[in-house]
């Protein structure tokens, strides 16, 4: 129960999260710092490893596993030439500010939802959960709407290094997870290009899990592949389940009331793309 809840969890707080990424406010912010906003891939690495400090390549693409080495080096270290850790984190709050705010005129009504999720978000066990840590170590936000929003980063990072820690148990490295997240209808793989692998790369990858039984000539997953995504979601959902049981099952109940109005307003926006690559709602629940 506990790993079916942090699942439910997920859902209510991953696509709060994400908005970031993708609203108008946020590329403003971060062309004012001198990004280049053509792509959203510099604005993307500087906001999610800013918290890490002045990363090198190497700690990205650890903390990040299913982009591409070659794709991540392209961007980091510049991004920390055109702005600092620190201006970028405090561009980042401005941004969801800003972002928050366009969409949902209730942001002054989050203070129960952001003092339940900070309640979470401290009692997460952080070892080997860099990022997780990383964003905890910062200051919490006097507004709720960003307090809120830094406890539901805290909280998905949380579960995003544990997702790596399954995945590895998986014995799947970085293009492998694509490839068999693609495999089991995901999501299409064109979607997942932007993740930089090479078409030669990502054809390697199939033929290494083709190799395993995982997948079929087509790309398609077998029942073992099919079975192993099954496992790695199950392992990410029990690794989640601390922060989730340690609010309670009436204490995240009550959160996602609270959060509810907030994530409608996210939907509705329009910001998030359609076709997700981070599995919400096409993904079966491993019973």
């Amino acid at each position: 129960m506990s790993g079916q809840l942090a699942r439910q969890m997920w859902h209510q707080i991953e696509p709060v999260h994400a908005t970031v990424y993708f609203s108008p406010q946020a590329f403003e912010e971060a062309a004012k710092l001198g990004y280049d906003v053509e792509s959203r891939w510099p604005s993307y690495f500087a906001w999610r490893a800013a918290p890490l400090g002045a990363a090198g390549p190497r700690l990205v693409t650890a903390i990040s596993y299913s982009f591409s080495p070659a794709m991540i080096s392209g961007f980091v270290p510049a991004i920390w030439a055109t702005a600092t850790p620190q201006q970028v984190l405090d561009a980042r709050l401005r941004a969801v500010d800003h972002t928050l705010r366009a969409m949902f005129d209730g942001t002054d009504q989050l203070k129960e939802a952001a003092e339940l999720a900070i309640r979470a978000a401290e009692s997460a066990d952080l070892t080997h959960r860099p990022l997780a840590a990383a964003n905890l170590d910062l200051p919490w936000p006097d507004e709720p709407h960003l307090a809120l929003w830094q406890a539901y980063t805290v909280l998905r990072e949380h579960r995003g290094d544990g997702h790596l820690t399954a995945l590895r148990a998986a014995g799947l490295d970085g293009c492998e997870a694509l490839v068999s997240f693609a495999a089991v209808g995901a999501a299409p793989v064109a979607n997942f290009a932007g993740r930089g692998w090479s078409d030669e790369e990502w054809e390697a990858a199939r033929e290494r899990l083709a190799g395993r039984g995982l997948v079929d000539a087509d790309g398609t997953a077998t029942p073992a592949g099919q079975a192993l995504r099954d496992q790695v979601e199950r392992l990410t959902d029990e690794l989640a389940a601390g922060p989730w049981q340690a609010l309670g099952e009436a204490g995240a109940a009550r959160l996602a009331e609270l959060n509810r109005p907030l994530l409608g307003a996210v939907f509705e926006s329009g910001l998030l793309p359609m076709t997700s690559t981070l599995g919400i709602g096409t993904v079966r629940v491993p019973e």
